[in-house]
């Protein structure tokens, strides 16, 4: 094994680069869908390996903006297909998204290889490593807007047991857990100790799982809203149709459809996903007539669709609701927009055009929100992307009783982006302690309960419905619905300390 980290530290120029991106580009294998996490306990190693025989610090900084370019280039590959849905007008722009969003977020981990650089033992680089990798995930999801997309820890989401630690730390704090544990085996290169410190790289995803399996197998027995009952609704209209004219009326239809044919009595309530309705539901009337076809008696037709506001004109993607007589029962904005596809930031000083449908960009809403609908429990609607933000999709103040994501994912095709988008969600239903209820225009769709189980789903082009009952809420808040990130920063914090007092030869240093 010292022979093998002699060899990695032995790496020098494209060498070094070139492998430090192909290291980067394997970890997205370890993310959703595929979720082969194991593979991070060979990739990190071999990442801490070349940093240790790295002599200078602007090369420590490449290696890891290498690494984390391979990371980012391969794990957002599908957001390129949203410029191709349209490319006549949009291709140009997919040198930007495809390389030069990667370009720019490499350079979060180019930073933690260069903190890292400067630990003075090889396991307090190790630890300094984690850390850093950590903050700079933290960092990520919020400068800027924020963009916490394909965090570490979601590689452990893919097992129900293992995802329930977020609960308690929240997705950054699983992602502490996913990197420490997969850099502890670069310790194997030092004799001294070695197997006691790479025992707990087993140790701790043991951990995981084994409390998550206690709070599954403890958790009371899963419970429904009484007289609720839901239709989901997936469509899978093709993105270039949309919103043209020609297929206006052939859309709407298909959404009735499927709202109605062999509905249950029990049903409710029906649910389409992120505009749906393509015109302005609140100030056509006759439009809302038409919808009303689809509210089953004395629920709700809950949907997605642009919003004008009368006093100012501005525009909002919003969620509508409307009853049995065609009347507006209650609204909700989207008030985390995407750059670029929803608005265009510096707009005046960037010739270019939002992504989406239409010339003037959204108008953010305040959020999030609680909302109070008719006959249902109260709700924290969030549309499309801002699902992804743990910690800020519910409003503190006024705790809902569930959570809905209306989205639309046909933008990325048959990709890894939906399957990342959907377990997100997963994750956030797991914070919160409260059931998610996904409406996708083409998927994936899903029933998710409060302990982040799908109960039901409907793939990617798989149109159709989703009947189904409305899980309770988990009665005791989630540590992490209380504490947020504050326990995060306090274990971040203890850490610091260990890496402060860690003396330096507790695994045999590699000059030795």
């Amino acid at each position: 094994m010292k022979k093998i980290e002699a060899w990695f530290g032995s790496l020098s120029g494209w060498r070094c680069y070139g492998l430090a991106f192909l290291l980067g580009a394997a970890v997205t294998l370890t993310l959703p869908p595929l979720y082969l996490f194991p593979l991070n306990f060979a990739i990190f190693p071999a990442l801490l390996w070349i940093l240790g025989g790295i002599k200078q610090r602007r090369r420590a900084f490449f290696l890891g903006w290498w690494f984390g370019f391979g990371f980012f280039v391969f794990g957002l590959y599908w957001i390129g297909n949203a410029l191709l849905v349209f490319a006549a007008k949009f291709a140009w722009l997919l040198p930007f998204a495809s390389a030069g969003l990667p370009a720019f977020l490499a350079v979060f981990i180019g930073i933690v290889c260069l903190i890292a650089w400067y630990a003075k033992s090889p396991l307090q680089r190790i630890l300094i490593f984690a850390l850093a990798w950590t903050v700079a995930e933290w960092v990520r999801g919020h400068v800027l807007t924020g963009f916490p997309w394909n965090l570490l820890g979601y590689a452990w989401s893919g097992s129900d047991a293992m995802v329930q630690g977020a609960a308690i730390v929240g997705i950054y704090g699983l992602s502490l857990a996913v990197v420490t544990s997969a850099c502890v085996p670069a310790a194997l290169a030092y004799p001294k100790r070695r197997w006691r410190i790479v025992a707990f790289s087993a140790i701790l995803p043991a951990l995981f799982w084994s409390g998550g399996t206690a709070r599954l197998e403890t958790a009371s027995e899963l419970e429904y809203f009484e007289n609720i009952g839901l239709r989901i609704v997936q469509s899978d209209i093709p993105q270039r149709e949309k919103w043209a004219r020609q297929f206006q009326e052939r859309n709407l239809r298909k959404f009735l459809d499927l709202s109605l044919q062999n509905r249950p009595d029990w049903i409710t309530h029906t649910v389409w996903p992120e505009t749906a309705a393509t015109f302005f539901v609140a100030t056509n009337t006759n439009m809302r007539q038409i919808l009303a076809a689809a509210v089953p008696p004395g629920g709700l037709l809950i949907t997605g669709a642009p919003r004008r506001s009368v006093s100012t004109g501005k525009l909002a993607n919003a969620m509508v609701a409307i009853d049995t007589l065609a009347r507006v029962v209650g609204t909700y904005d989207k008030f985390h927009l995407v750059p670029f596809g929803e608005y265009v930031p510096f707009a005046k000083y960037l010739p270019i055009d939002k992504i989406t449908s239409g010339k003037t960009g959204f108008t953010p809403g305040s959020g999030p929100r609680t909302l109070k609908l008719p006959n249902l429990p109260k709700v924290s609607p969030l549309i499309c992307y801002e699902v992804i933000f743990p910690g800020a999709i519910t409003e503190r103040a006024d705790r809902p009783a569930w959570l809905l994501n209306l989205t639309n994912d046909a933008w990325y095709g048959v990709s890894a982006g939906p399957h990342q988008h959907l377990a997100q969600s997963r994750v956030r239903a797991v914070e919160e302690g409260l059931p998610m209820v996904r409406a996708a225009y083409t998927g994936i769709s899903a029933i998710i309960d409060p302990y982040g189980r799908i109960l039901q789903r409907r793939n990617l082009n798989d149109p159709g419905i989703i009947d189904t009952r409305l899980p309770r809420p988990i009665l005791k808040s989630p540590l992490y619905t209380i504490w947020g990130d504050f326990l995060l920063l306090a274990i971040l914090i203890f850490l610091s300390v260990i890496i402060l007092l860690l003396p330096r030869n507790i695994i045999q240093p590699k000059e030795q």
